[in-house]
């Protein structure tokens, strides 16, 4: 992080921010014992800098709860591919994990690449927010990176800007981020016919007023109305520039750390790790209050 930091008065936490395309650290603060000054700087700070790193924490799963549904009311934890949906009595828990139990997975998505992507937005109204706590990481890899898609937006040429407007992407929801094919459904690799649903491609923060891109994520992914061999050019050439580094910033975990991060103004990835190592993180998904729009 950018040792440049703005300073606060007391009781309210340090803004650190990362100096990349987006980010910052919240230093001086204990998620346990928040005030309401303290939460609606954090609040603040989130929505200028999309993603809040959170070091040093020990929280209960309650405590994550809890400090999660101050952002509003909490999704349920979607159904692993295990088949078991969430944690015994925290229906709102959601574990990412390659750690096996009597050689039944603990969680999801293993020890692989997690693609680019934003979370849950084969949905109709996709989450606003998630979180990530992390009690067991690797000693290498497992890092998480976030790419700031308001200013992916802006750095699009004029004339691409014009000819995406009021144009639609479909969110495939054959595939989670990390390859499995989702509990329930059928896999299809033809984007015109696999599950999912259609939003818009440019579309407008509820909170903030700004435009960002809205490709959710790219296996799949189709422009309505157009033959499949013209989306998959047009959605090539957008996604060139989500992989511009001035535009992300990567986070390398430590236990304790909690992300935070806006699901619909971001999208985010993670690097393999070694499958002999363990890693555990808890997640919680604070519910979307307006559908992705124009």
């Amino acid at each position: 992080m950018d040792e440049m930091h703005m300073k606060s008065t007391d009781g309210v936490p340090l803004v650190v921010p990362s100096g990349r395309g987006l980010g910052a650290e919240i230093r001086s603060v204990d998620l346990r014992r928040l005030g309401e000054d303290a939460f609606a700087a954090i609040h603040r700070a989130w929505l200028d800098n999309l993603v809040l790193l959170f070091r040093g924490q020990e929280l209960t799963d309650a405590e994550l709860i809890a400090f999660s549904r101050r952002f509003g009311e909490l999704d349920l934890a979607p159904i692993q591919e295990t088949g078991r949906r969430f944690v015994d009595g925290m229906p709102e828990l959601y574990i990412v994990s390659n750690v096996l139990k009597d050689g039944e997975p603990i969680g999801s998505l293993g020890n692989g690449e997690a693609v680019w992507h934003t979370d849950m937005s084969y949905l109709p109204d996709p989450p606003k927010a998630s979180m990530l706590y992390a009690l067991e990481v690797p000693p290498a890899g497992g890092n998480t990176a976030f790419v700031n898609m308001y200013v992916v937006y802006e750095a699009l040429p004029a004339d691409l800007k014009r000819d995406i407007a009021g144009l639609r992407i479909k969110h495939d929801g054959t595939y989670n981020s990390g390859g499995y094919v989702r509990q329930g459904v059928t896999p299809t690799d033809d984007p015109r016919a696999s599950p999912g649903i259609f939003h818009p491609l440019v579309c407008t923060h509820p909170e903030t007023g700004r435009r960002m891109l809205y490709l959710g994520r790219r296996r799949n992914a189709y422009i309505e109305g157009f033959e499949l061999a013209e989306s998959e050019a047009l959605l090539d050439v957008l996604w060139v520039y989500t992989s511009r580094p001035e535009f992300a910033w990567q986070t390398v975990w430590q236990v304790g750390d909690l992300v935070l991060w806006d699901n619909r103004c971001t999208m985010h990835r993670r690097d393999p790790f070694d499958p002999g190592a363990r890693r555990i993180m808890h997640r919680t998904q604070i519910k979307g209050q307006a559908r992705p729009c124009a």
